[in-house]
């Protein structure tokens, strides 16, 4: 997902006269808008589906880590130790 910065910085006077556009533009590319006032970098508008998968791609990884955290800690159980706790 990279920036084209001719298109994806969207100064926020645009979002405020043509909202309709700069959510439409941000939907179809695919890509996140950096909002500016003054110049200067103020948000970050995305699609809320882009939102919901890096969420679950981020909550999926912090899984990943804490997993493997735990295995580096000895925080682990052999597959049928895990079994007989759950009952299968």
């Amino acid at each position: 997902m990279n920036t084209k910065f001719s298109e994806d910085v969207i100064p926020l006077s645009d979002l405020k006269t043509n909202p309709g556009r700069v959510i439409k533009q941000v939907n179809q590319a695919r890509r996140p808008a950096l909002l500016t006032s003054r110049g200067r970098g103020v948000a970050v508008m995305q699609s809320l589906q882009d939102f919901e998968i890096a969420q679950e791609e981020q909550q999926f990884m912090r899984a990943v880590v804490a997993g493997l955290n735990d295995l580096e800690s000895g925080r682990s159980v052999s597959l049928s130790e895990a079994r007989e706790r759950l009952g299968l």
